[in-house]
Order: structure tokens, then C-alpha cells, then sequence
């Protein structure tokens, strides 16, 4: 027995001269008592002196190693024994309480019932009636498990901090008045999931359960990170956070927080499942966000570098799945106000959150083609009233990576659509020489089309008078350009179609031999007159339509459709099919 041993035992041990007769060891602490004292007391103690030895005077030792609290408890239960004093307090209340159930100490004639009952006492009176108190006691049982467990002292003392969370919520009773989550943050991930459940049990606001959540992960998550630990040791920290979040569900939690525990997560490069969750929970709230905040996911741990498109690319994709699988509940509410405006505002929020996150990934040095591309192109489309901030993130990108080909340079303009473009941003893609032939055609066709519609309007109503036509009118006269140039489109497809039936016609008369590939004259000039008609149908359609023809030789700067000496020259770039990655 050690030193300091005998001197803590001498205080309460009632007489030196009698000899110890019963050695009770518990890891590296032994306590020399006697039987006479704890075997009244301690019917755990009893039992095991009398199954030891038939010798009433033989020194029996035993080992309660396995003993919930350990020495400590012991010792005072041991004092608890003597007669001698010793403090109950919020700290080791929970130990005493399982120490006397494992000792069986729980009523003896003529000491007040046990050390249980004392325990319990100051549980019910003190140790759970104050937050702090009923924290400390919950975190004490963090050590005791299953015992504690087992004699309700955890579901208690969890009820206890829930209950005082609600009161500070309703009646604040200091300040600030959050000041109760630095409390809760002391908990492990386990307590306090066992508190979240307690709270929805009291049926507790969703802005209680989110304050308390976001309050404990974002103390514990500083807490971390300030610390220079591995990254296995961060993992083991914030893996068990974010197991106990609320479900989205049930409490939608800050986008901001969210994101900033996303980038801890990659960053610390957490397992498969927790970044995939956090994934979710941030494309459940990402109409929320700002660019600074998904942006942060993309950088790496020190915040210099993009590294992590991919996780910015599942988290809006993952946003646009949600969007698209409840398009049908959306539209079964659309009969209540605001209900459809409120769905597709939340997808141009989106929008506009991509183009701008965009434009600050592209300029990335380091970064690929397809990682960018696969965040630019995350969002559909028709999701976008103008494609004007997409453009801006598209030049950024090619101004910053001037080596690609054209190749590459039309993969990152696919993400738009040049017909979605503003007129300034028309003006300044017809102007850019960045961008690749293809989309400045395009650019220059659709302002071409606009003249031409108008121009058409304008002569099928008159001219314009002096006072300018009626918004009906303009719009009457549109739409029948707009009918005037479908009909031209459909005899384009029939004549297309005709030509693609006579040149099968003609390979197979010519697989027949080299009598059937002689043709008459008649024949020829009918092809000939055929293959005119459709060249000047072309001539008034999109160059571009269906993918196929680019020649731009017929758009002029006149109403009239003729070549003139401004005309602009044709130009065939190749056809070039690419994958988005």
C-alpha cells in the first residue's frame, strides 16, 4: 500500500490498533478495512467475505475493480461506512448512486436508508435543478454507462437540461441569452443526442432544437480545429456531430453552418456517408446560401486553393433532384398563393448562386475544363431568365486559361446559351475574341433575326407611324413572323427529307451496275432545280438549326435578304462533338 494511500486512509478509518482484515483493491488503489464494519453495510461486501473463507478471522482481500466509479466512489462509500464525512456534488452524485446499487448498500437499519437514498436525495433537490448542475451530472454518467443507464439516472438528468433549456428559451434568466449552449457543448456526441431527443419529447420549437444543434457543433467544430491534431483525431470528433444533427426534415439548420461544416469535413476528408449527408443538408438548404458560403466548400483546408468541385457539382445536383422530384406536389399547391412563384424563385436563387460561384472558381489556374463545366452546368438551362452572369463566368474562365483550343473553349460555351443573352451581352460576345467562332455566329445570328422579324412587322402593318404601334400590335406582328418562319422550317424538313429518299434511290440504282448509274438529262435538271430551292430555303433560316449547316453567307444587313457588299463572309467551322465531364 502506498504512502499517500495510508494517509488518506488514516482520516476516516476509526481505530489504527485493530487490525485490517479485509483488503479491497480497485486498480491501483488498496484500501485495508475491516469486516466488521463493511460487511453490516455492504451486502455486495457480505457475500463475497462469506463465500471467500469459513474463517471469521481469516484477512480476506477482494478486487472491485469492476466497481462504477472506480476508487473514488469507494472511498466515499467506504467513508459513507465509518461514519466519517464527505461532500456529495453534481460531479459524483451519478457515481455514489451506481457505487451503492453495485455494493448493494441501498437500506440499513438506522442510517437514514443508504448511501442510495442520499444520493437520490441530492439528485432530486440539487443536483437537477439548476442547468449546470444537471449538465455536470449527465456528463458524470458519460463514465458510468450501463450502470447509470440502467438506473434511469441518464434519462433523468437528460430531461432535466431539456427542461431548463425550454424555461431560459420562454424565461430568460441571464445573459446573453444564448448563453446556455457553451453548457451544452461540454457534452459528449451521445449525451447530447439523448438531450435533442429529450427536447423533442417536451415538444421544444424547431429554433430551439436548431440553436441548441448549431450552437454545440459549431463550439465543438472550433474547438477542433484550433487544436493541431491529425486528421484521424478530427474525424473521430466530427463524424459523431454530425450523426447526432437533426434531420433536416425536422429542423432545417443555417446553409451557412452547414457549408462551414461541409468544408471541415472534406477538408479533414470524413468518411463517404457523413460528407454525402452534409452534402443533402446542404442542397436542402441552398436557395439560402450565398456564394461565399457554397464557395468555402470548394477550397482546400488552408482556403487558398479550389479543390473540390466535385462536392459543389453533388450538392447543386443533388438540390436540382430535390427540386424536380416534388415539381408535382408543387403543382398540386399551385391553386395557394405564392406556392409556384415561391418554388421557381428558389431555383433562379440557385441559378444565380452557381453563376456566381462560377465566375470565382474560374479563376482557378489549376482548374480543368470539366470541373468546371460540371458546377456551370449543374443548373438547367431554362433555369435562368438571361444567361448574362453565366456568359461573365464563361470569359473569366477563358480569360484565365488562354492555352485551350477551340475544342475546349466550345466545351465551356456549352454551358449557355447564346440566345439567352442580353443585347449588351450579345454586343460584347460578337466582340469577343475569346470565345469560339461558333458562338459568336450564333451571337451575331440571333441579332440578324431580331432585324429581320422586325423589319417583317414592320412591313406587314404599314411602316412604323410616328407615334410608334401598340404593345398588341407589336406582339401580333411577331408572332406571325415567328408562324411565317416555323412554316419555313417545316417545307425545309420536307425538302430535306425528299432529297435524303432521292439519294437512297440513286445508291441503289448504282449498287445495280454501271448501266444504272447513267442518268438522263431530265433527271439532273430536276436535281439541279431541287438542290436550288433548298439553298435558297436555307438561305432564310438559323444556320444554325438542327446542328447541321453554318453557312452565314445569306444574313445581311438589309430587310431584303440579298448578298450585299457589307454582307458578312461564310464561314464553315467543323462540326465538333464533345461530352460534358
Amino acid at each position: 500500500m502506498s504512502a499517500a494511500s495510508m494517509e488518506r486512509i488514516s482520516q476516516w478509518v476509526s481505530s489504527q490498533e485493530l487490525p485490517a482484515d479485509l483488503i479491497i483493491r480497485i486498480a491501483d488503489s488498496v484500501f485495508p478495512l475491516h469486516k466488521a464494519v463493511m460487511v453490516p453495510k455492504c451486502g455486495y461486501i457480505r457475500r463475497a467475505v462469506a463465500a471467500a473463507s469459513q474463517d471469521p478471522a481469516a484477512t480476506v482481500e477482494l478486487d472491485l475493480s469492476a466497481l462504477p466509479g472506480g476508487a473514488d466512489a469507494f472511498e466515499k462509500a467506504a467513508r459513507y461506512c465509518y461514519g466519517a464525512n464527505f461532500e456529495i456534488t453534481a460531479r459524483n452524485a451519478a457515481a455514489l448512486r451506481c457505487a451503492a446499487a453495485f455494493l448493494d448498500m441501498q437500506q440499513h437499519p438506522g442510517d437514514g436508508g443508504g448511501l442510495a437514498r442520499r444520493a437520490e436525495e441530492f439528485l432530486a433537490q440539487a443536483g437537477l435543478r439548476t442547468l449546470p448542475s444537471a449538465v455536470a451530472v449527465l456528463r458524470s454518467c458519460e463514465a458510468l454507462l450501463p450502470a447509470a443507464e440502467e438506473l434511469g439516472i441518464v434519462r433523468r438528468s437528460a430531461d432535466a437540461v431539456a427542461l431548463k433549456i425550454c424555461n431560459e428559451e420562454m424565461f430568460p434568466t441571464r445573459s446573453p441569452p444564448g448563453w446556455w449552449t457553451a453548457e451544452v457543448a461540454a457534452l459528449s456526441p451521445a449525451s447530447f443526442q439523448r438531450v435533442l431527443t429529450a427536447l423533442r419529447c417536451r415538444h421544444a420549437g424547431p429554433e430551439v432544437i436548431a440553436t441548441a444543434a448549431t450552437a454545440y457543433a459549431e463550439l465543438v467544430l472550433a474547438d477542433v480545429l484550433a487544436e493541431p491534431r491529425d486528421r484521424e483525431e478530427h474525424r473521430a470528433v466530427l463524424e459523431p456531430v454530425v450523426a447526432v444533427l437533426p434531420s433536416p426534415a425536422d429542423v432545417p439548420l443555417p446553409a451557412a453552418f452547414l457549408c462551414r461544416l461541409l468544408h471541415a469535413a472534406v477538408a479533414t476528408e470524413a468518411s463517404a456517408k457523413t460528407c454525402r449527408d452534409l452534402e443533402l443538408r446542404v442542397a436542402a438548404v441552398l436557395d439560402q446560401a450565398t456564394a461565399g458560403d457554397l464557395f468555402s466548400v470548394a477550397l482546400d483546408g488552408a482556403g487558398e486553393r479550389v479543390t473540390n468541385a466535385d462536392t459543389i457539382r453533388r450538392v447543386i445536383a443533388a438540390f436540382v433532384e430535390r427540386h424536380a422530384s416534388a415539381a408535382d406536389g408543387r403543382r398540386r399547391r399551385a391553386s395557394l398563393s405564392g406556392a409556384e412563384h415561391g418554388s421557381s424563385s428558389a431555383m433562379e436563387k440557385v441559378a444565380r448562386l452557381v453563376d456566381e460561384v462560377a465566375a470565382e472558381m474560374a479563376t482557378e489556374e489549376a482548374l480543368p475544363v470539366s470541373k468546371f463545366v460540371g458546377v456551370a452546368g449543374a443548373v438547367p438551362k431554362d433555369a435562368r431568365a438571361t444567361h448574362d452572369c453565366l456568359y461573365r463566368a464563361v470569359d473569366v474562365y477563358l480569360k484565365a486559361h488562354p492555352a485551350l483550343d477551340e475544342i475546349e473553349r466550345e466545351k465551356v460555351c456549352s454551358v449557355m446559351d447564346p440566345l439567352r443573352l442580353s443585347h449588351q451581352a450579345r454586343l460584347h460576345a460578337s466582340q469577343n475574341r475569346r470565345l469560339p467562332l461558333q458562338a459568336v455566329l450564333s451571337a451575331l445570328y440571333y441579332d440578324q433575326l431580331k432585324l429581320r422579324s422586325a423589319a417583317a412587322a414592320g412591313d406587314a402593318n404599314g411602316g412604323w407611324d410616328d407615334d410608334g404601334q401598340s404593345a398588341a400590335g407589336r406582339a401580333r406582328a411577331q408572332a406571325r413572323a415567328e408562324a411565317s418562319l416555323a412554316r419555313e422550317n417545316e417545307a425545309l424538313r420536307a425538302e430535306l427529307a425528299q432529297m435524303r429518299a432521292y439519294l437512297s434511290g440513286m445508291q441503289m440504282q448504282h449498287s445495280k451496275g454501271s448501266g444504272s448509274r447513267a442518268a438522263s438529262p431530265a433527271p439532273a435538271a430536276k436535281k439541279a432545280s431541287f438542290l436550288g430551292s433548298v439553298s435558297r430555303t436555307l438561305s432564310r433560316l438559323n444556320p444554325f438549326k438542327g446542328g447541321r449547316a453554318k453557312d452565314t453567307s445569306s444574313i445581311a444587313d438589309g430587310r431584303d435578304g440579298r448578298t450585299g457588299a457589307n454582307a458578312m463572309h461564310a464561314v464553315k467551322p467543323k462540326r465538333r462533338r464533345f461530352s460534358i465531364g
